[in-house]
């Protein structure tokens, strides 16, 4: 099963190219050399990622067009909104009777929703963020596929499990030829288009290791390859970005300088905000957010969260729970509420609905496993699956028992699958025209 499905070139507009998908319009960035009008090609992240034979275009969606309006209705089924209920509270009901217009909320507005407690109110909140997120997303879902390609890092961050405080993990650093196995296997066996590459800080490759695997990724198995190494500079980002990745993902974790230092003993909010900003600068798109559940966090921290992921341009906001390892100093604290997340996630789609993508974090999943149901019906609409090969992903521990810890790529696969066609929902992934 593709995590994209292919479309048809409409339209070329210097380097935008419009794509029809069964009479859907989409737009999409094109660098490939070669792309004329009729062609078909697969997308990501509004990114041409590659073009693919009429052949084997038409055979895959001859698969999907039985059930890609059947999709649709199911959708809009669930996303539908009523704010008529006479028993909810008037206060609530004109707030979200605002946001469902995509009107601006004032922030004691925000905060009231961030503060809802009642059962009833928070099932209208979150039917409100996901009726954003159909109105302006349709049904698309994106699933991207992450490698973690090594677990040694020399941040000492108070929470996390791969950082130094944890003595007792075995660390491991993935070969060159173990990464584009693990590439090529995502892409061509399991239909992957987009790759996150994700490791500890000081991972202990150069970046020009890195930039090589990324340019030898990008010629032999076309994906959109995210990275995550943590902060390796402006030039570091210059090289990678040269080398051919197009996304960065970098959590603030926080927007209260304060709270950074607390979490993050040495390391300084500005700076990587910095590496963020200067990303996006390059052509980056940004995958950011912050734990929520942190020791000394309020409300409005939160509620700061989001729009300073809404200032950095986010293409896809990634807030997850604050989960401790129990082998580092704050082992003794506890993760993040489910509910104060899937609040987080149904909010920030109410403060950006129209740009930004939402993810459901392998964290949440983590702490629930309706958590992905949740998350999308509450104004989500991106997924992750971890393809990094079982024999090393025990030992990527940044929290303990993590979601799909030993589940085969193919069960991670058919579980999503099930999900989204539960859902309604159809993994494309560019923005509407």
């Amino acid at each position: 099963m593709c995590y994209a499905i292919p479309g048809k070139v409409e339209q070329i507009n210097e380097k935008t190219v419009i794509v029809d998908y069964f009479g859907e319009k989409r737009k999409a960035y094109n660098e490939l050399a070669q792309i004329s009008v009729g062609d078909y090609i697969y997308a990501q992240g509004g990114f041409v990622v590659t073009k693919v034979s009429a052949t084997e275009a038409q055979s895959t969606l001859s698969v999907w067009k039985e059930i890609f309006f059947e999709l649709q209705e199911t959708d809009l089924k669930l996303s539908r909104l009523q704010l008529t209920d006479e028993d909810a509270d008037k206060k609530l009901l004109g707030i979200l009777d605002k946001a469902s217009q995509s009107k601006e909320l004032k922030e004691e507005e925000l905060l009231y929703l961030l503060e809802l407690k009642n059962k009833k109110g928070l099932e209208l909140f979150f039917k409100t963020a996901n009726f954003l997120r159909q109105k302006y997303h349709k049904n698309s879902c994106c699933v991207h596929g992450i490698i973690e390609i090594s677990n040694c890092c020399r941040q000492g961050c108070l929470y996390c499990g791969i950082s130094h405080h944890n003595k007792k993990l075995q660390r491991y650093r993935m070969s060159k030829d173990e990464i584009l196995g693990a590439a090529g296997e995502a892409v061509e066996v399991y239909g992957f288009k987009s790759l996150v590459l994700q490791s500890g800080e000081d991972a202990g490759y150069s970046v020009e290791e890195l930039a090589d695997i990324i340019k030898e990724i990008k010629v032999k198995f076309p994906a959109l390859i995210f990275i995550s190494f943590g902060e390796i500079g402006i030039d570091g980002l210059e090289k990678l970005y040269q080398a051919g990745a197009r996304g960065l993902l970098m959590r603030f974790e926080t927007s209260n300088p304060g709270l950074y230092q607390k979490i993050h003993p040495g390391m300084n909010l500005e700076n990587r905000l910095n590496h963020l900003r200067r990303a996006y600068d390059m052509g980056y798109l940004i995958l950011t957010g912050s734990l929520i559940g942190l020791p000394g966090q309020s409300k409005k921290d939160l509620l700061n969260d989001i729009f300073l992921a809404k200032e950095l341009h986010a293409e896809m906001f990634s807030f997850g729970p604050f989960i401790p390892h129990p082998h580092t100093p704050f082992s003794e604290l506890k993760p993040g509420k489910i509910e104060d997340i899937i609040k987080v996630l149904a909010l920030a789609r109410i403060i950006d609905n129209t740009n930004a993508k939402i993810l459901v974090t392998t964290a949440l999943e983590t702490l629930s496993r309706e958590a992905a149901k949740d998350g999308l019906l509450a104004g989500a609409n991106s997924l992750m699956l971890n393809v990094t090969p079982l024999e090393f992903r025990k030992f990527y521990s940044i929290y303990p028992n993590r979601a799909h810890q030993s589940e085969g790529i193919s069960a991670q696969i058919e579980s999503t699958v099930s999900l989204l066609r539960s859902l309604g929902r159809a993994p494309t992934d560019l923005e509407v025209a």
